[in-house]
C-alpha cells in the first residue's frame, strides 16, 4: 500500500494518552505478557474507530488496514478480529463503574475542568434483537418509553453528566431498559458528588429530577439542584395570575438567536416565589424551595402557532361532520357523538370544544352544531410561554435571572446525546449479550469524552489569543465559524501517511494550513506514534 489514511488518529491517541485510558484499563483488566495487544490498546482503537469511521465489530479489521492504526497504536490489523474485540468488551464490562469514575477524574484533573455545575440527563437506545437471555449482573434490555418512538423495540438506557465548562461528559451510567428516570437520580447524585469532590455542587436536570424523595436526598447530601417543574404539577391559575409588572427582563441571548436582529430574538422575563412540597406521609417535613417563573417569547409564539394549527384542523373536521350529520356517513346521534369524540381526542381540543346534537321532530334527522369556548382559549393563551424552575440555590448565590442562565446550559447534555446517536453511531447494535452492550456504551461514552475534550481544547487556545472563530472549514466559503469537534475531526480527516518501505521511515505529507493550525492549537505532533 502506497498510502494510508492518518486522519485524526494522532490527535485521538494523544488525548487518550493524556488521561491514560489504556493504562487505567490495563491495570484493572490485566492480560498475559504474550498477548499481541492489551485490552487497553484494543479499547483505545475502538474509541478511535468511533471518532473516525464507526464500524460494526466485524469491520474493524478492514478499517484498521486502510487507516494508519498499526503505525499509531502499534497493533496489527489482523489482531483486531471481532472475537478479540469481544474479549476486550467482556473484560471491560466487569469494571465499567471503576473505569468511568477513574477516567472521569483523570480528565477533570488533567484538563482542569470546572465541575461545580453538572448537567444530568438520561436517554434510551433501541436494540434490534430479542435478548431473552441476559446476564443478571448487567443492565437488562427491556420495554420502555423510547425517545426515538420505537415501542416495537426493546431498549437500554444511559445517563450522562456534562460539565458546564466545555460540555465535557465526565460521567455516564448504563441502566435497565425499563428503569424509571426518577428513581435513578439519587444514585447518580452520589456518583457525581464523589466525582466532583466539591461541597454543594449544582446538579441540573430535567423534570424527572423533582420528586419528594429526590429532594430529600439532595438536601440531606448538601447538593444544590436546578430543574424544571413538570407542566402537570403546575398549580392551576399560577401563570395566569402573574403580574407582568413584577417580572424582570433577563440579559440572555440564545445561541440560535445570536445572528438575528434584536427585534426577532427570544426575550425572557422572570419573577419568583416559593413552592412547598409535602411528603407522602403527614409526618414528613415539608420542603420549601425557590420557584422561578420564566416567560419566553419563543415558547409563547410556538404555543400560539401550535394551538392555531390544531384548532384549524379541528374546524375542518367538525365542519365536515356538520355537513354529513344525518347522512349515510353519520346517520344517527350515536354515530355523530362517536365521531365528535374522535375528533376531540385526535385534535386535542376537548378543553374548549362545545357540541350540540339535536333531532328534527318532524323528519327524525339528526343535526350537529359546535363552537369553541373563547373564554377557555383566552385563559389558556394567558399561560403561553410560561414555565417554572425549582432550585435550592440561595438568592445570595444566584438571582432569578442567573438561575435561568444556568438552566439554559442543559442544552449541552442534549447536544452530546445527539452526537452519540449521530456521528458516534450508537445504533444499530449487533451484539449478542447485555454484558457487551454495557461495555460498548462505555466505549462510546469514552469516545464522546475525547470528542468533547478536543473541542474544548481548541476553543480555549483560541480564547487565549482573543479569538473565537476560524476560517477554512468549508470549501469555497471563507466565513469564520466557531470550531466544533465535528468540524475539527473532519478538517483533519485528509491527513495521510506513507508507510515505511525499502528501509525508508514512514512519512506524513505536509499538513494543509488549517490542519497545521489545528494541530498547533491541540499541541499534537502527528509524527509521534501512540506507543513509543
Amino acid at each position: 500500500m502506497l498510502e494510508k489514511r492518518l486522519g485524526s488518529l494522532p490527535v485521538i491517541a494523544d488525548f487518550c494518552r493524556r488521561i491514560d485510558i489504556a493504562g487505567i484499563i490495563d491495570e484493572l483488566c490485566p492480560i498475559r505478557d504474550v498477548a499481541l495487544a492489551t485490552h487497553g490498546q484494543v479499547i483505545e482503537v475502538l474509541i478511535a474507530n468511533r471518532l473516525t469511521n464507526p464500524s460494526a465489530m466485524a469491520g474493524i479489521c478492514d478499517w484498521a488496514r486502510a487507516w494508519a492504526v498499526p503505525e499509531v497504536y502499534g497493533i496489527a490489523a489482523s489482531s483486531l478480529g471481532d472475537d478479540r474485540l469481544g474479549r476486550a468488551l467482556d473484560a471491560v464490562a466487569e469494571h465499567t463503574d471503576t473505569i468511568v469514575g477513574t477516567v472521569g477524574a483523570a480528565a477533570i484533573d488533567r484538563f482542569g475542568i470546572d465541575v461545580t455545575r453538572l448537567h444530568w440527563d438520561m436517554t434510551s437506545i433501541s436494540l434490534y434483537g430479542c435478548y431473552d437471555r441476559n446476564d443478571p449482573d448487567y443492565p437488562q434490555p427491556g420495554w420502555g418509553h423510547p425517545k426515538d418512538r420505537r415501542p416495537d423495540l426493546k431498549q437500554i438506557q444511559a445517563g450522562i453528566a456534562v460539565s458546564a465548562d466545555g460540555a465535557v461528559p465526565v460521567f455516564h451510567q448504563v441502566y435497565d431498559g425499563g428503569a424509571s428516570e426518577i428513581t435513578q437520580v439519587v444514585d447518580a447524585m452520589h456518583a457525581l458528588q464523589n466525582l466532583a469532590d466539591t461541597p454543594g455542587f449544582l446538579m441540573v436536570g430535567d423534570s424527572k429530577l423533582i420528586s419528594y424523595g429526590n429532594l430529600t436526598a439532595m438536601t440531606d447530601a448538601g447538593v444544590r439542584f436546578l430543574a424544571p417543574l413538570a407542566a402537570a404539577r403546575v398549580p392551576a391559575g399560577l401563570f395566569a395570575g402573574i403580574d407582568p409588572a413584577t417580572t424582570v427582563a433577563v440579559d440572555y441571548i440564545a445561541a440560535r438567536d445570536s445572528n438575528k436582529p434584536a427585534d426577532r430574538r427570544c426575550a425572557y422575563r422572570v419573577t419568583e416565589d416559593v413552592m412547598h412540597l409535602a411528603g407522602p406521609r403527614k409526618s414528613d417535613p415539608v420542603h420549601q424551595v425557590r420557584r422561578i417563573l420564566v416567560h419566553s417569547t419563543a415558547n409563547q409564539n410556538a404555543a400560539q402557532a401550535a394551538r392555531e394549527l390544531k384548532l384549524g384542523k379541528a374546524r375542518t373536521d367538525l365542519d365536515t361532520l356538520t355537513r354529513t350529520a344525518g347522512t349515510r356517513y353519520h346517520p344517527d346521534t350515536a354515530a355523530i357523538a362517536t365521531k365528535a369524540a374522535q375528533i376531540s381526542r385526535k385534535r386535542r381540543v376537548g378543553a374548549y370544544l362545545r357540541t350540540t346534537i339535536t333531532t328534527d321532530p318532524d323528519t327524525g334527522k339528526p343535526s350537529f352544531t359546535w363552537h369553541f369556548d373563547q373564554d377557555t382559549i383566552d385563559a389558556e393563551a394567558a399561560t403561553d410561554g410560561w414555565y417554572a424552575l425549582l432550585t435550592n440555590l440561595e438568592p445570595a448565590d444566584a438571582d432569578a435571572a442567573e438561575i435561568l442562565r444556568r438552566y439554559k446550559g442543559q442544552t449541552a447534555v442534549e447536544q452530546r446525546y445527539a452526537t452519540i446517536k449521530g456521528p458516534l453511531a450508537v445504533a444499530p447494535m449487533f451484539l449478542q449479550t447485555n454484558r457487551r452492550i454495557t461495555a460498548l456504551i462505555t466505549v462510546i461514552a469514552l469516545a464522546l469524552l475525547i470528542f468533547s475534550l478536543i473541542e474544548r481544547e481548541v476553543r480555549q487556545r483560541l480564547a487565549e489569543q482573543n479569538r473565537h472563530d476560524m476560517t477554512g472549514f468549508y470549501a469555497f466559503d471563507n466565513r469564520a465559524v466557531r470550531p466544533t469537534a465535528r468540524l475539527i475531526l473532519q478538517a483533519l480527516n485528509d491527513l495521510r501517511l506513507i508507510p515505511a518501505q525499502h528501509r525508508q521511515p514512514p512519512k506524513i505529507p505536509h499538513p494543509g494550513w488549517l490542519q497545521a493550525q489545528l494541530l498547533a492549537l491541540l499541541n499534537v505532533d502527528p509524527t509521534r506514534p501512540r506507543w513509543l
